[in-house]
């Protein structure tokens, strides 16, 4: 089991837009499998990206809803719904924010073999896959917090001293 650091915000690599993956090797499932064993291993989880660990790879795994696994390149089509739950982030740890997502979601991507995979999922499964692709295009989840809520998020993360973690 290999377990691998967060990166915490103000660590760059969260805000680089990460690069589409073109190998399917072994490498590849290596990545896949260090994600999962770092998901698996963080407090509170749904979901790891491959930046948060400071690789530039669109990847990620998931596990929410009693739903498991990783996806490569995604997409994303969304619902109209609306859901606005707390929602956190192991890249910042210890605080939780209402923060406004869609109900329902499809990413479309490929697995670690460079097959197509597709995955629907609401709720708690949807916020997951919006949260996770937003980590691949160099977005935080407070990102979308507007009005009070965001104000009291940075007051929140500046009393926390946020800083890069030592690589």
């Amino acid at each position: 089991m290999t377990m691998r650091p967060i990166r915490i915000i103000g660590d760059p690599v969260l805000r680089t837009p990460a690069a589409p993956v073109t190998s399917f090797d072994a490498e590849l499932r290596a990545l896949v499998t260090d994600l999962m064993d770092t998901l698996l291993g963080a407090p509170g989880r749904a979901g790891v990206a491959a930046p948060q660990i400071g690789v530039s790879a669109q990847v990620f795994v998931y596990d929410a809803d009693g739903h498991r696994g990783h996806l490569i390149n995604p997409t994303l089509e969304l619902g109209e719904d609306r859901q606005d739950d707390d929602e956190g982030c192991l890249s910042i740890p210890g605080l939780y924010f209402p923060t406004p997502r869609a109900m329902r979601a499809t990413a479309r991507g490929m697995d670690q073999y460079g097959q197509p995979l597709t995955i629907t999922g609401t709720g708690f499964l949807a916020r997951a896959l919006q949260h996770e692709t937003d980590h691949l295009a160099g977005r935080l989840y407070v990102d979308t917090l507007r009005g009070e809520t965001r104000r009291r998020a940075l007051r929140e993360m500046r009393a926390g001293s946020y800083a890069p973690r030592s690589r």
